[in-house]
């Protein structure tokens, strides 16, 4: 080999000690970032993958999110919904314990009274004021709209949900069959001719009635219908002296009047039963599900529930009635990361005097001075609080079952795509500490390799210039 003084090994090493330093330097960044990826020239179809994960992960982050505060609004309208059935519950039993007239003196009645206002007072300040950032949930704000119902055939709609694309809903509701209360004809032809105990046992319970010798058939009546609260049974005369007939305040086959002579007078009391009859109803053409006069639709995202007047229950069969519901109302929440995922959810005011029904009576009515206050109707004031602690009840479930069915088991798909789409960026995205330590090590290594070569290389210049000393 001939020994010259050109810079070409010089130049050699130069190269590959700036190389060195370039991949020394992006190593470096990598460390000090924790990512692989951080610039285009790193990775670019990586740098592509990895901004669509990014945009995936916020859309998904800002999901959990909304579905974290929608979760927060329910158990708001939940908590509030118990309280009020607590209310209600109260109110239930001081009607009851006031139908029993000949245990209560004036003033436990009053007192009772009492109670009953400051209850329904309660109840009607927390379906005011519940409210979420501002805005109320159980006022009726967030009802569903709907239009064009004729009073007098269908009462209580009640929307529950229905196709947040959908610009409006046509209802034709028509009558097939008609739906009957349960009841007793004859039941009590004269007065009795000895002390005679008989059982009433309707949909709510049973009460034993006593019936004194002689006793006329208008006390006995009287009797009856003092316990309804207890029973759901109601006794009627189309005269003084007339037979007893008894039926159920209820329609459907969950009413009932079973009555029973226990001992006494058989002959003029008869014993007998009967179950009522629900109503024969298609909404669209399709059987839907009937409890006596009130309905349950269910279709294509649409949830209502509404309520036949007895009037329209007496119509002739193939009568119809319509109403639509609207496009407008509601409480719409975005379950998923698209516009498709939305759904629209019905909370109905729940004041004193929506609940209730129009054939018993509403819950504003047995405030003092109303129809049904323990002066005026004790027996049915507690027919009317056991049905407003349904609806109370079923709003509730409703709420609840969207907020556990719904609600949180999208948060929990959220969460693990979530988790899916970290890992997936980790992968594509994250360094690998331990393999860019060892690589950072390898490339110092040959970093001071050639720094060295590069001192080797000058000395042979230097080596060449000695032979002209």
């Amino acid at each position: 080999m001939a020994i010259t003084i050109n810079n070409s090994n010089t130049l050699s090493l130069l190269n590959i000690l700036n190389r060195i330093a370039a991949q020394q330097e992006n190593t470096l960044t990598q460390l000090s970032t924790g990512s692989r990826i951080n610039r285009g020239s790193d990775d670019p179809a990586g740098l592509i993958a990895l901004r669509s994960l990014d945009t995936e992960l916020i859309a998904v982050d800002a999901s959990i999110v909304s579905n974290q505060r929608t979760d927060a609004i329910l158990n708001v309208a939940d908590s509030a919904l118990t309280e009020v059935a607590s209310l209600l519950n109260e109110i239930q039993n001081l009607a009851q314990s006031s139908a029993n007239e000949a245990g209560l003196s004036a003033s436990e009645v009053a007192a009772n009274q009492a109670q009953i206002d400051t209850a329904i007072d309660a109840l009607d300040r927390i379906i005011r004021t519940t409210s979420f950032n501002g805005k109320k949930l159980l006022d009726g704000s967030y009802g569903i709209n709907v239009n064009g119902v004729t009073a007098a055939d269908i009462t209580n709609v009640r929307v529950f949900s229905r196709d947040t694309d959908a610009t409006s809903n046509a209802i034709s509701v028509e009558i097939s069959s008609a739906a009957q209360r349960a009841a007793v004809t004859g039941f009590g032809t004269t007065s009795a001719t000895a002390q005679t105990t008989i059982s009433i046992q309707g949909k709510l319970g049973t009460a034993l009635i006593t019936v004194s010798i002689g006793e006329n058939l208008s006390a006995v009546t009287a009797r009856i219908n003092n316990a309804t609260s207890t029973t759901g049974v109601v006794a009627s005369q189309t005269g003084a002296t007339a037979a007893i007939g008894l039926r159920s305040q209820d329609f459907g086959s969950t009413a009932l009047v079973r009555v029973s002579v226990l001992s006494g007078d058989t002959t003029n009391f008869n014993a007998g039963n009967d179950t009522g009859v629900d109503a024969g109803i298609t909404v669209n053409g399709q059987t839907v599900g009937v409890d006596g006069l009130d309905v349950n639709f269910n279709s294509n995202g649409l949830s209502i529930q509404f309520s036949i007047s007895t009037a329209f229950n007496a119509s002739a069969a193939g009568t119809t009635s319509t109403f639509t519901v609207d496009s407008s109302g509601g409480a719409t929440f975005q379950l998923g990361t698209d516009s498709t995922t939305r759904v629209t959810i019905g909370i109905d005011g729940l004041y004193s005097q929506q609940l209730g029904s129009a054939v018993l009576g509403r819950l504003s009515s047995l405030r003092s001075g109303g129809t049904n206050s323990l002066l005026n109707n004790p027996g049915q004031a507690s027919g009317i609080a056991t049905k407003a602690a349904e609806q109370v009840a079923q709003t509730q479930g409703r709420i609840g079952g969207f907020q556990k069915f719904q609600v949180r088991t999208a948060l929990n798909t959220q969460n693990a795509t979530k988790a899916g789409l970290e890992a997936a960026r980790s992968v594509i995205g994250d360094v690998d500490y331990a393999t860019a330590t060892a690589e950072l090590n390898r490339q110092q290594v040959l970093l001071q390799m050639s720094i060295s070569l590069l001192g080797l290389a000058n000395q042979q210049s230097s080596q060449v210039l000695s032979l002209l000393r």
